[in-house]
């Protein structure tokens, strides 16, 4: 009778043990495919995001001259200010191509962190909507919205470690369209880019143009393999997640914009008449020829024209 009894009893462990791990594996399952909540659209228009820069003040003068000797533009008047929530200074000047639009950072003092780990500043019309949104899309804050001298700044992680500056401004800027609108490089592991892309296209309301599982490994440096790469595209402009082991050779993750030009060789004499040296050296796909380069100063970039749209 007793061995009876414990053998009911062990049934009825394994029982309610296996309807648990069912149970938790169908809600694991539910909770993915539950819809992120719909949000405001904050976005502004690709030609108010910026790559943020930071060279050494030695450096700031060469970089711009360099970046507008290579892609043409203006800049807007440099100056030294405090950016960041906390004491510091910084030379800082706005710079306006054609392809993209830069911020350009020279710290006098140490870099508070995590200011320099994020890769690109989104002018939002609403800071405390955009955090609301941010958050509700699985967003984490890593910086809190604070004062800057014109306007209101926060720093934000998107799902996969991808860091984001979000600013408002006092008063509305007010920029030309850009004449190709560079693409956000972003290096997301197989386990979070869904998580990633997910967060993203809902926070930014765009949407995915593509994804490819078996892009050209040319494109990150391994030319026999194939890896999966994501394309969106929202008012924000244009993003591109690289999914990968992590395996890169230099340059490849170092490169967070791709700037499209028309004519990739002539923009290329360009540069390297301007200090800019070529570290991987023109490639084709079927989409586009590309090339990452060096500016004075240390920036890494990858700019390419587009064979096939």
């Amino acid at each position: 009778m007793r061995l009876k009894k414990i053998l009911a009893g062990t049934s009825v462990a394994i029982f309610l043990t296996i309807g648990f791990a069912c149970q938790s594996r169908s809600f694991s399952t539910f909770a993915q495919s539950l819809q992120i909540p719909k949000t405001a659209g904050v976005a502004v228009g690709p030609q108010y995001d910026t790559t943020h820069v930071y060279v050494a003040p030695q450096d700031f003068d060469r970089f711009v001259a360099s970046l507008i000797a290579t892609f043409g533009g203006t800049t807007a008047k440099q100056g030294v200010f405090t950016v960041t929530p906390t004491p510091s200074s910084t030379m800082s000047q706005l710079v306006m191509t054609p392809a993209g639009t830069v911020s350009v950072f020279g710290f006098k003092t140490p870099v508070p962190y995590p200011f320099g780990l994020e890769r690109t500043g989104y002018l939002v019309t609403d800071m405390d909507e955009a955090i609301r949104a941010a958050k509700a899309t699985g967003a984490d804050v890593l910086v809190a919205p604070f004062n800057d001298p014109i306007g209101q700044d926060a720093i934000i992680q998107w799902p996969g470690g991808v860091n984001t500056q979000l600013y408002w401004h006092t008063t509305a800027p007010s920029y030309a369209p850009l004449q190709t609108v560079p693409e956000n490089r972003v290096y997301v592991s197989p386990d979070r880019v869904d998580a990633f892309v997910r967060s993203f296209v809902a926070f930014s309301q765009g949407s995915v143009v593509s994804d490819e599982p078996h892009a050209p490994g040319v494109e990150i440096g391994r030319p026999a393999e194939t890896y999966r790469r994501v394309r969106i595209e929202s008012k924000f402009g244009k993003l591109t997640a690289l999914v990968t082991d992590g395996h890169l050779p230099y340059p490849y993750g170092r490169e967070t914009t791709g700037y499209e030009v028309t004519n990739l060789t002539d923009t290329l004499t360009k540069a390297k008449g301007s200090g800019v040296d070529v570290i991987v050296p023109p490639y084709k796909t079927d989409e586009r020829e590309a090339v990452v380069v060096q500016f004075p100063g240390g920036y890494i970039a990858e700019i390419h024209s587009v064979t096939k749209k």
